[in-house]
């Protein structure tokens, strides 16, 4: 499917980790800077044609402002599917697996932010509903900094289903709520664990919270309530990742 990716680190990232799908890139005339010039070198130097083009062409093209005068046609590779879920468990090896599921993420920022984080903490695949809310949109793959073509981006018809199928391939749901008497650091995450977080400003769904194993909570010392979807993940994930790497 092609599609269009902006801004200088999704570019960048897609020319090293996936330079076979890049079909060709536009620069903005007026960006003459070094970290550009490098840009347009590794395009040279893989065949791919640099095209110039006014900033107002890559807004059009881009559909946002904020594509940094750099933008890249691109042939996304084949979605995965919920049938490609337990192919994905399968085949690890002696790591316990870890997933992150997004009830209802509409924003493509915090989507982008959480993939991005996701791919950097270790995460196996990111789960998410087809309905209600985002997929892969240009502004999520540039926020993603090339996470978005290398992290395992599941899309689901029914993610109550898909967990009841995970949980009798071991997998442990942790859903995340500000309700939760239970403390994110007290949980053991050595386990197969999948963290389960709420959609911007109304947490997960009543189903899906209902068909957790547990419920946490992360700990708040100021006056504010909650975290940012894309924040709590970080926070989420990176205690999963101290307690695995804990020579303790």
């Amino acid at each position: 499917m092609k599609t269009l990716i902006n801004g200088i680190h999704a570019v960048e990232s897609a020319l090293k980790n996936d330079p076979d799908n890049i079909v060709q890139v536009w620069i903005a005339e007026n960006k003459r800077n070094q970290r550009v010039k490098e840009l347009i070198n590794k395009a040279q130097k893989r065949g791919l044609i640099s095209n110039r083009a006014d900033t107002a062409q890559l807004d059009k093209m881009a559909k946002t402002h904020q594509h940094q005068g750099v933008v890249a046609e691109y042939n996304a590779p084949k979605a995965y599917d919920e049938n490609d879920l337990l192919d994905l468990i399968a085949n690890l090896k002696d790591t316990p697996p870890l997933l992150l599921v997004l009830d209802g993420v509409t924003d493509p920022h915090n989507l982008g932010a959480c993939l991005r984080t996701a791919e950097g903490a270790g995460v196996h695949a990111v789960i998410a509903p087809k309905d209600n809310a985002v997929g892969l949109t240009p502004a999520a793959r540039k926020v993603a900094s090339g996470a978005a073509e290398t992290m395992p981006f599941i899309q689901v018809t029914n993610l109550v289903r898909t967990i009841e199928k995970l949980k009798k391939e071991g997998i442990w749901f942790i859903g995340t709520s500000d309700k939760s008497e239970g403390d994110l650091y007290t949980y053991d995450f050595k386990t197969p664990s999948a963290i389960v977080m709420g959609a911007e400003g109304k947490g997960l769904r009543r189903l899906t919270e209902e068909h957790c194993d547990t419920l946490v909570s992360i700990p708040m010392a100021g006056q504010v309530s909650s975290l940012n979807v894309s924040v709590a993940t970080g926070v989420c994930l990176y205690e999963v990742v101290r307690q695995r790497f804990s020579k303790s």
